[in-house]
């Protein structure tokens, strides 16, 4: 049997920046602006630190244990089999919860093409039309992968070069009108728009020399995206005023209206591209995790026969019905944010505490500590929103 062909550092950088760009930035000004003010540049930069600290832990693991199974895997060596469904489930969890905030967004977009219909119904009905393409699956989801590159780029693109035509220091002004403590609190927001760079830890077994080139293509991939995720945000922290964007529901074609008056065209094709976005991540992470919720009850020895209740056909069923129950149940948006990134960073250092248990160098010592850290502060602060909600409520 002929050899798989090694990919070089090149295309795994590419594969790395395509996990990494999602819809899920375009919820990131509206955030950092109602929340942190022109501040939220900071919240970016330690966003930015944080995700090249945890993503050079997962290369380590990934280096270490190049199977199929990642956080299950990793989990595993510390603390064996339920240690290891305790990080894939909460993985799991946690990305479902953020598909829910996903599906706010696509409904609250969708409205304004059938505002006779609320949009929460318009949520759940694209919800239902993408479970079922999702059952279909084949050239549909990988089409629609496709599509979703496509339609976050490009508007990315757009919106920035538009907003920086109307940049002005002056919006810097008050740098920050709700204190520095909030631009470690918004992390759990901005944190959003990077997750999967996990998913760096898979390509140890494709890419030729991984122990220097994945690191490299890691490196070069996370490079790139913040580039672009930067130049997007602070185009727009320079061009809106905080006040225009006090709302996190709010889309940010309704901002570049006002802003761009005479460009309706052009904002009207954005907003479409913005909706396309969110809807074909919405189908790609349900073929994702559907694969995952599979893979998770095959380590637990449940089966996903034909003779099962759940099978291939069913587990995107299932998902969407979880997907509609954090929808239904988080109205607050900044809940999905906190939630998601408790159970995905709770994944995270559950993989990560692996590390101390095989011999390291000085080097990969720090990188493990640098990971842990910046990840206790997102979970740190993700509870104290959690918390600060429940208490709130009552």
């Amino acid at each position: 049997m002929q050899a798989q062909q090694k990919i070089g550092v090149a295309t795994a950088t590419i594969i790395g920046m395509n996990a990494m760009i999602g819809a899920g930035i375009f919820s990131a000004p509206a955030k950092l602006l109602s929340y942190v003010g022109p501040a939220g540049i900071l919240t970016y930069l330690f966003v930015v630190l944080a995700v090249w600290c945890m993503a050079l832990s997962f290369a380590r693991l990934g280096q270490l244990f190049p199977k199929e199974g990642s956080f299950y895997i990793y989990a595993k060596q510390w603390g064996g089999h339920y240690a290891g469904l305790v990080s894939s489930g909460s993985y799991l969890i946690g990305i479902l919860i953020a598909m829910g905030l996903l599906l706010q967004l696509a409904g609250i977009y969708l409205h304004d093409y059938i505002p006779m219909v609320s949009a929460y119904v318009l949520g759940l009905m694209a919800l239902a039309l993408l479970v079922i393409v999702t059952m279909v699956g084949g050239v549909a989801t990988r089409s629609l992968q496709i599509i979703a590159l496509c339609c976050t780029t490009i508007p990315l693109l757009l919106i920035t070069v538009m907003c920086f035509s109307k940049a002005t220091t002056a919006n810097l002004v008050p740098f920050a009108p709700y204190g520095f403590t909030n631009v470690l609190r918004a992390t759990q927001a901005l944190i959003f728009g990077f997750f999967g760079f996990e998913s760096v830890a898979s390509l140890f077994a494709l890419v030729e020399n991984p122990q220097r080139n994945v690191p490299r293509a890691l490196s070069y991939a996370l490079l790139f995206v913040s580039i672009i995720y930067f130049l997007f945000i602070f185009s727009i922290i320079l061009a809106v005023p905080s006040s225009a964007l006090t709302n996190t529901g709010v889309p940010l074609s309704h901002v570049l209206t006002q802003l761009f008056p005479t460009q309706t065209w052009l904002i009207t094709a954005i907003h479409f591209s913005i909706t396309a976005s969110f809807l074909s991540v919405l189908n790609a992470m349900l073929f994702a995790t559907s694969s995952l919720f599979l893979s998770l009850l095959k380590t637990m020895h449940i089966s996903t026969t034909k003779g099962s209740f759940i099978t291939p056909i069913t587990a995107p069923v299932l998902m969407g019905l979880f997907i509609a129950g954090s929808y239904s149940l988080f109205q607050n948006i900044d809940l999905f944010f906190n939630f998601t990134a408790l159970f995905v960073i709770v994944a995270f250092v559950t993989a990560f505490i692996t590390l101390f248990t095989v011999r390291q160098t000085t080097a990969h010592f720090i990188q493990t500590i640098a990971g842990l850290l910046t990840a206790g502060i997102i979970l740190f602060f993700a509870l104290e929103g959690i918390i600060t909600h429940l208490f709130a409520g009552h």
